[in-house]
């Protein structure tokens, strides 16, 4: 149960996981144009008043609009926001209108042709996706009011996107000549449909910080996957460590089960055997009267009903004599019994025998101390215990 929270609690967090990583992963949105070339057709106004801030948005009388494609452009843009640019225009002074500061006759045509470098501000303001304003600089040669001259310019303008391809560019360039004799600067407005081509394409610096994220959360999730799994392989391990125990704990109480009704039986038996009583020898003597015989007959019954009971008889004197009589005499008693145990039928492979001599008394009548002939003869004995069972 212990085991089972902690992984409980890690399925969770990887689901609600999982389930963040779904709200905020990457979309069409995120990613943004990156390179690309540009080609653009549309049209524009110049206002060549002789000051171009001054009324800058009196289009009635300042303002020469072609009203047909005038302006066709081709650039290459690149991914750290540069943009190089090739401009061609045409236009029209129409009669009645201001140009320097003076009042047209006639109309008058204008050509432009201008060579420009932008660069695209959101790499400063962030990437919007459908919106891209830019500044820019350049160099061009404009025929206007029948003079010709060289110009520096300077360029602001915005494109909108509607898809990866098509879009609107517009733009103002003030143009500023490089010789004043005789000429007067001048600003060009323009708009124009856009069409990008060979483009390379990647994310946003929101998309980027997506990217991170969902990383970050794919890196989590592993951590917790693998959490997860090492949590199962720990509770397997556990289980498995659990259910050996279990085993070996059942396996040990039944054993211990056994050996306990083996010993309860065998002591049993062994009361059975000592309730037969010892065979006690007369005085110096190492031979089996009928009472002896009689309990050993007992004995040998005992053995036949038990087929795997094995015993051995020990046998005994009393301390009169000398040690090394009393060993002998021993020796001869445990001798007269076992061989009378296996004239009854009994294998000798089942009864052993082993003499002790006066070693073994079962009471104080030891050397120098008086006891009666009562007392020794309980010394005078061959007795019985289970070896195996």
């Amino acid at each position: 149960m212990h085991i089972l929270r902690p992984t409980m609690m890690l399925l969770a967090l990887f689901g609600f996981a999982l389930g963040f990583a779904q709200d905020i992963e990457l979309t069409k949105r995120d990613s943004i144009v990156h390179s690309y070339w540009m080609v653009s057709l549309g049209t524009n106004a110049v206002d060549d008043s002789g000051d171009e801030f001054r009324e800058i948005f009196d289009v009635r009388s300042a303002w020469n609009i072609a009203p047909y494609p005038s302006r066709l452009s081709v650039g290459r843009y690149f991914k750290n926001g540069v943009g190089l640019e090739a401009i061609g225009s045409y236009n029209k002074y129409r009669e009645g209108k201001e140009v320097d500061e003076l009042i047209l006759t006639e109309d008058i045509d204008y050509w432009g042709l201008d060579l420009r470098i932008s660069y695209d501000l959101n790499m400063i303001l962030g990437h919007t996706g459908f919106f891209d304003p830019y500044v820019g600089i350049g160099v061009g040669y404009t025929d206007a009011n029948n003079q010709g001259r060289g110009t520096y310019n300077g360029i602001l303008g915005f494109r909108t996107w509607f898809s990866d391809h098509w879009g609107l560019d517009f733009s103002s360039t003030g143009k500023w000549a490089m010789n004043t004799q005789n000429v007067t600067n001048h600003i060009q407005h323009a708009v124009a449909v856009a069409y990008r081509f060979n483009m390379e394409k990647g994310l946003s610096r929101k998309g980027q910080e997506k990217l991170a994220l969902l990383k970050e959360m794919e890196q989590e999730q592993k951590r917790v996957q693998d959490s997860i799994a090492k949590a199962e392989e720990q509770a397997r391990l556990l289980a498995e460590q659990l259910q050996r125990e279990k085993k070996a704990a059942e396996l040990a109480a039944a054993e211990k089960a056994e050996r306990e009704a083996e010993e309860t039986r065998r002591a049993k038996l062994q009361n059975k055997i000592n309730e037969l009583g010892n065979v006690l020898f007369q005085f110096d003597s190492s031979y089996l009267t009928t009472e002896d015989k009689k309990i050993l007959d007992k004995l040998v019954a005992i053995m036949e009903d038990e087929p795997n009971l094995t015993i051995k008889v020990t046998a005994h004197t009393d301390s009169r004599g000398t040690d090394k009589y009393n060993q002998w005499l021993s020796e001869r008693r445990a001798d007269r019994t076992v061989e009378y145990v296996v004239s009854q039928g009994i294998s000798k492979d089942r009864i052993a025998h082993e003499a002790f001599g006066e070693t073994q008394l079962v009471n104080e009548c030891a050397d120098g101390v008086y006891c009666v002939e009562e007392k020794h003869s309980k010394n005078r004995r061959s007795e019985f215990l289970i070896t195996k069972f």
